[in-house]
């Protein structure tokens, strides 16, 4: 896996001002957007979104950056409108002499991917989408986004505790106080607010219409975040376009199974990966291991679960990483939540 001292910020100024972006790996070079609140520095400090880009950058040139006014990039006066954000990526791409580039556009930046790969269709190699929507009027009712966007506004420390519980659900609390301070290091109240508002505001069918690259469409059937039925919703607007269904409802895809979201990252980019064993699911938990996940969906810790079926903390443990392995998920919340449909837990 790549280390932290392996990526090197650097900056260019273009147009609309300053841009920050980085590059790791070799290969052919491989565009990905920033996240609406993302930071190329604080997310790669992150191991697991670091072991995500890792196996991308085995067999690319990972270029990644922020759009002016986010993350690591100088501030700048208002936040782009999506035909703004386009532009900007367009001249990132002059500036540093990359003629042709595989994308891959993820939440809000899926609707940038496709506006760059409908503009420059000559430049884009292939285009993978993951976590998209068409418009982000349809993400969620009006009343809705307009108290999330207030609440970020009034009270950022209340807002992204609330966005975390979007983001990243099968977290435990510890986990989502730290994604809610990532959230607050990388924008101000301000920026965070107008950049969700921007997000909600972007309409790209038209430049889902116009893509003429090979395209695969990603998305998990129980993402919070961003329905599956609006990733369905982008495929179908896609001439040719392939749409696959990956479980889990976490919308980063460097949480939950990632490896899965890699592997069909890969070969949605003309990369082929041998197909991976699938974990063997709820049906191969046993009794203790069902009764340990109870208390954990009940918010006990280890020595408290132990302390209840007498039994050692590192027991305790060692049943819940089995059924980690078992359900394909990387933490005991989401191994809890994946079982709270069962009536038998």
């Amino acid at each position: 896996m790549l280390r932290v001292e392996d990526q090197v910020v650097r900056h260019v100024r273009i147009g609309a001002g300053d841009v920050a972006w980085s590059e790791v790996g070799a290969g052919p070079p491989l565009l990905i957007g920033g996240w609406w609140c993302g930071h190329l520095t604080l997310n790669w400090e992150d191991p697991l979104f670091r072991a995500y880009l890792s196996r991308m950058a085995e067999r690319f040139t990972v270029l990644r950056y922020d759009q002016p006014g986010r993350g690591a990039s100088g501030a700048a006066g208002r936040v782009l409108d999506l035909e703004g954000e386009i532009t900007v990526t367009a001249e990132l791409l002059d500036a540093l002499g990359h003629d042709r580039v595989h994308v891959l556009g993820a939440s809000s930046g899926a609707a940038v991917a496709a506006g760059l790969a409908a503009r420059l269709p000559d430049r884009v190699h292939r285009l993978v989408l993951y976590g998209a929507f068409a418009r982000g009027a349809d993400i969620a009712p009006e009343s809705a986004r307009r108290a999330m966007v207030n609440t970020i506004s009034a009270h950022w420390g209340l807002g992204s505790r609330l966005l975390a519980d979007v983001f990243v659900p099968g977290a435990d609390n510890t986990e989502r106080d730290r994604f809610a301070q990532f959230q607050r290091l990388s924008a101000t109240a301000e920026q965070a607010a107008s950049t969700l508002a921007a997000a909600y505001d972007i309409d790209a069918t038209d430049h889902l219409a116009a893509v003429t690259a090979p395209t695969t469409v990603l998305h998990r059937t129980h993402d919070r975040a961003v329905p599956f039925a609006l990733g369905v919703d982008v495929a179908r607007r896609i001439r040719r376009a392939t749409l696959i269904e990956l479980p889990g409802e976490d919308h980063f895809p460097w949480r939950g199974d990632a490896t899965s979201v890699v592997d069909a990252t890969l070969r949605g980019l003309g990369h082929p990966v041998r197909s991976r064993p699938a974990p063997p699911g709820p049906d191969a938990i046993t009794d203790r291991e069902r009764e340990i996940l109870r208390l954990v969906a009940d918010g006990l810790t280890d020595q408290q679960i132990g302390d209840h079926l007498t039994l050692s903390p590192h027991t305790v443990h060692r049943h819940i990483a089995n059924a980690r392995t078992k359900l394909g998920v990387r933490s005991r919340a989401a191994a809890a939540a994946a079982l709270r449909p069962d009536r038998n837990l």
